[in-house]
């Protein structure tokens, strides 16, 4: 409970992204966004790259920890462009994502 950093990790993304393509309800589109303006705003770092945060209960100080995980490009990125690309790209019923989000074809018999 007094653990508040962000580590810029992915899950909650991934899950927007497959409710979203599920539902097609655009809300979790926008939950999506605004994520993606909070990472803008509180975690890119001046010069290039985003760094994970110390507090995210104090925006004014989060606190960079000089730190920008892989999981954060190859993943957590990665499913808010698919959050917001054409469900043709990469269907949920031809693919499924391994824990790296990475999609692998679906084989049919």
């Amino acid at each position: 409970p007094l653990d508040a950093h962000n580590l810029l990790r992915p899950e909650t993304v991934e899950s927007l992204f497959v409710l979203h393509r599920i539902t097609g309800d655009k809300k979790y589109q926008d939950y999506g966004w605004k994520i993606f303006q909070a990472f803008e705003k509180h975690t890119k770092i001046e010069g290039g790259g985003y760094s994970s945060i110390k507090n995210v209960k104090d925006a004014s100080n989060p606190g960079f920890r000089d730190k920008m995980e892989s999981f954060f490009l190859g993943e957590t990125l990665k499913y808010l462009f698919l959050l917001f690309a054409d469900k043709e790209i990469v269907p949920l019923n031809k693919y499924v994502f391994n824990t790296e989000a990475h999609p692998l074809p679906i084989w049919q018999d």
